[in-house]
């Protein structure tokens, strides 16, 4: 039987371990999704691979409906060509053409590719909670600090596609190296294997956390989660990392603000799913570091789309 959605689009999030690909519709509805592994270990030929076995599964899947076109959200940066530079954790991958080669394996079919965060922006702007938000910045914090800047409803990528690199940010220029090889990004600071870390040292004076009770008593296996979980169940040392985690994200957010006059932030991520308290806790250190005028109209609100957003995002790219 003919699905009653006329109209589709395969949207596929490539990540360093797996690759997720749904059918989306144009209201944003994810009728269907898959998963496989990425094998980004394999280099550049087998994650093509991957990424066409993972979108023919999906177009198995249509129901019957028009299919507009095949978008890719990608970890790197990601020019108007299609070509994907430098995804990290993915071996032997310097620069790309993912749009070219995808092309070659699906003659006829209209293909975006973006950048991963780019496209979960575009999510949120299309189908979750910047809908109706003209201009803001967007975060997905997680592994790492990822981000993207809607103007006017559309994705501002700079002249090369590079922007909303948010994660980059130096908020102390004496600070930690950043795996990037930058000095202090906020990324070093917020990221999850920093985060760990730093959970894991001060741990060391307050044995009587949550955290070390969750993780079996073994530091070395802390992971957000733990530390989010601690939170939610009233762990103040839990609490105190995650605001103050907020605390310095905030810093960077300001920055961008004040360059780029904007007032609203839209956070997603897994961290940024803790609670309440952290993301009150990004406002508040936002207002304290834009420039006066800007302080009274500022806004840190959650994302709604959760890990859709990158699926979502990347139909969207080409619906």
């Amino acid at each position: 039987m003919k699905s009653p959605v006329s109209k589709v689009a395969v949207g596929v999030d490539l990540g360093g371990t797996s690759i997720k690909a749904g059918i989306v519709s144009t209201g944003g509805a994810l009728l269907y999704q898959n998963k496989f592994p990425a094998n980004a270990d394999g280099g550049p030929s087998k994650v093509i691979k991957q990424i066409a076995a993972s979108v023919r599964d999906a177009l198995e899947h249509t129901n019957g409906a028009n299919v507009k076109g095949i978008g890719i959200g990608a970890p790197g940066v990601v020019d108007d060509e299609g070509v994907v530079k430098g995804p990290p954790n993915f071996m032997d991958w310097d620069e790309v053409p993912l749009k070219a080669k995808l092309s070659q394996l699906f003659p006829g079919v209209t293909i975006g590719i973006e950048n991963d965060a780019n496209a979960a922006a575009i999510a949120e702007s299309r189908f979750g909670a910047g809908v109706h938000l003209p201009n803001f910045l967007f975060v997905i914090w997680g592994t790492g600090v990822g981000g993207g800047i809607i103007l006017n409803h559309k994705i501002y990528r700079g002249p090369t596609g590079g922007a909303g690199e948010i994660g980059h940010i130096s908020i102390n220029y004496t600070g930690p190296q950043c795996n990037c090889g930058n000095i202090g990004c906020v990324e070093a600071y917020v990221g999850q294997r920093y985060l760990s870390s730093r959970t894991a040292e001060r741990l060391k004076s307050h044995p009587e956390s949550k955290i070390l009770e969750l993780v079996g008593g073994d530091p070395t296996k802390i992971e957000p989660m733990y530390i989010s979980q601690a939170a939610h169940d009233g762990d103040a040392l839990a609490r105190e990392i995650l605001v103050e985690a907020g605390e310095q994200l905030g810093v960077a957010l300001a920055a961008v603000m004040n360059i780029m006059d904007l007032r609203i932030s839209i956070i997603g991520g897994g961290i940024s799913a803790a609670g309440d308290f952290v993301i009150h806790a990004i406002r508040d250190s936002v207002v304290r570091h834009v420039l006066k005028p800007l302080r009274k109209d500022i806004q840190v609100l959650p994302a709604q789309l959760g890990n859709n957003a990158g699926i979502l995002g990347a139909a969207g790219l080409v619906l």
